[in-house]
């Protein structure tokens, strides 16, 4: 059996959270060691490789991948590996997209990984419009894949609560660049592809989320949106054995999501 232990978190800065303890008695170096995962992928990464120093770069028994934004201190995704993939791709989208340092896409001999941080429209119509045109981009490209027999994972922070369930204040929010209706509708979109939110493939729990507020101190109150997802593709889900939420890692206002996947 070959079997895989992927986490997915935005952490609001690699540089930030370094020094972080993200459990008790326990930095973000010593995660590794402590969950043990396979494949660890960040969102808002805010670096480039030049900014960050070797304790970070070079985790004992892991590769490391970065695609960095060319605006210094902004967006970004980085992933940790124990297995060096077959191929690493970074970007992919188009150079409107690209420069933002969003996408990295990994293949394994068992399925294709893919780490996004989906763009935030809360800023201005602009970057709402740039986001949904992000959404299409992705969505077109996780399609080609999914015709060519290709077993797919994507990861990431999505940006948007699908459903009432996803968020702890639904009706608030209803006007909310989150959780607007045409956002949610690309999620159904996704779902009518072929792809499966694996968190709800084994929970409808309430209550679960993946990001709160700071500002607000919304996590002590558990006033929070599941914005972060492993999505997969009709290809793998039999080889899905469980999907979770690490709300008990700090650190980030974001939490890890996490999938386990089992070959013979």
């Amino acid at each position: 059996m070959k079997k895989y232990l992927l986490y997915s978190w935005n952490v609001n800065g690699i540089r930030a959270i370094s020094g972080k303890e993200v459990l008790p008695g326990v930095l973000f170096p010593g995660l590794f060691s402590h969950a043990k995962p396979d494949v660890l992928c960040l969102q808002e990464t805010k670096a480039d490789i030049q900014t960050l120093k070797s304790d970070i770069t070079r985790i004992p028994g892991y590769f490391f991948y970065l695609n960095p934004a060319v605006r210094k201190g902004y967006s970004g995704v980085g992933m940790y590996s124990k297995t060096e993939p077959e191929s690493v791709e970074t970007g992919g989208l188009g150079p409107e997209f690209d420069i933002e340092g969003r996408i990295i896409t990994v293949k394994f001999p068992e399925f294709i990984l893919i780490n996004v941080y989906f763009p935030n429209g809360g800023a201005s119509e602009e970057r709402l419009a740039f986001k949904l045109r992000f959404y299409d981009a992705f969505l077109e490209k996780i399609r080609v894949l999914d015709a060519a027999g290709e077993k797919i994972i994507f990861c990431g922070d999505v940006n948007t609560a699908h459903k009432s369930i996803d968020l702890a204040r639904p009706k608030e929010n209803e006007k909310i660049s989150g959780f607007l209706p045409i956002e949610r509708e690309w999620i159904d979109k996704v779902i009518a592809a072929g792809f499966h939110d694996s968190f709800r493939l084994f929970s409808d729990e309430k209550d679960r989320y993946s990001w709160w507020d700071y500002k607000t101190r919304a996590r002590s109150r558990n006033v929070g949106w599941r914005i972060d997802y492993f999505f997969v593709n009709n290809a793998i889900k039999p080889f899905i054995t469980g999907a979770g939420i690490r709300n008990d890692i700090l650190g980030s206002d974001h939490c890890p999501v996490t999938l386990s996947l089992e070959f013979p």
